[in-house]
């Protein structure tokens, strides 16, 4: 157990650096991206357009050694254009049968970019995929690549003609990770060196063997009984009638508990990337708005008095430090 812990914290070291040297000045949003793949779950990225959502994907599949594949969320894209259809072949004896095209969603890692532009039928073809890792087609089961991650992204600010994600959809992501604008000296080095000479692609470094050797290892992480009561205290803490009166006076619902596994699995994966074997309370107060912040909503009066979710989570989180 030991030397199998020592082997995931080199490899995982090794792939954030990798990273890194494509990714500059987001370091957080790295991170975040790793702790949601190292914990089996799925992300939703949320930002502007530019700021290397798309190759921060392709950079996670190349250095994971992970099947990527991508499709552009269209108001017009159908559920066949992401899982596949059957198609009527006539063979050499002249017998007709059905034959099934897989789509993109056989992947290991699949980017749904800007999700939001799809319709809710369109949308919905994802929820089966993201929670049972396979498909129905004409009544037969496809199972899906292992691993298996979608990586989606949303433009929060052009909603014309977008269908916000339904509740149901937005509790499959692990956790939803804002990419802010990037800093001076990160803008000056991509200004550098992204308009000279071509960039060598990142190498792999892990497999998808061994990415899900190093899944199933945080999952055997230890996690002290303190931190779960951490965790169980601030999950509850953003119920309406549960937590302070005076801040969930603000919230129209709550996480559920699938933010608690979610947030008990992502300590540990946190944990793990900084090279520890253990989680800290410092993990689940790091994660905690990530985690939570797409699986609650405000009350119309506190939209209406300027409250945001990341202001109420940071006052939960002040409570818990």
């Amino acid at each position: 157990m030991e030397g199998r812990a020592e082997r995931s914290l080199d490899l995982v070291a090794a792939a954030r650096k990798a990273i890194g040297g494509a990714i500059f000045g987001q370091e957080l949003v790295v991170e975040e991206a790793l702790v949601t793949i190292l914990s089996g779950g799925h992300a939703l990225f949320v930002g502007a357009p530019g700021l290397a959502k798309t190759l921060l994907v392709e950079t996670l599949g190349r250095v994971l050694g992970l099947h990527a594949n991508r499709v552009q969320f269209t108001p017009d894209l159908m559920p066949t254009d992401i899982l596949g259809s059957e198609v009527l072949e006539e063979g050499a004896d002249h017998r007709r049968a059905f034959r099934f095209i897989k789509g993109p969603i056989f992947a290991q890692l699949l980017m749904a970019d800007e999700i939001n532009r799809a319709s809710p039928r369109t949308q919905s073809a994802l929820l089966q995929a993201m929670q049972e890792y396979h498909v129905t087609i004409a009544g037969q089961r496809y199972d899906l690549p292992r691993p298996f991650h979608v990586l989606a992204t949303q433009n929060p600010l052009e909603q014309e003609g977008t269908y916000p994600l339904p509740e149901a959809q937005l509790d499959r992501f692990l956790m939803q990770i804002d990419v802010p604008y990037p800093q001076r000296d990160a803008e000056r080095r991509i200004l550098i060196e992204t308009t000279g000479r071509a960039r060598p692609a990142p190498e792999q470094v892990i497999d998808a063997v061994g990415l899900m050797d190093i899944q199933a290892l945080v999952r055997l992480m230890p996690v002290g009984a303190s931190i779960v009561d951490c965790i169980l205290d601030l999950v509850r803490a953003a119920r309406p009638g549960e937590g302070d009166a005076e801040i969930t006076r603000h919230i129209a619902w709550g996480p559920g508990p699938r933010a608690a596994q979610s947030l008990m699995l992502a300590c540990r994966a946190r944990a793990l990337i900084q090279g520890r074997l253990a989680p800290s309370k410092a993990d689940v107060l790091e994660l905690a708005a990530p985690i939570l912040k797409h699986r609650m909503a405000l009350t119309y009066s506190a939209r209406a008095d300027g409250e945001t979710i990341d202001a109420v989570i940071e006052r939960l989180k002040q409570r818990f430090g």
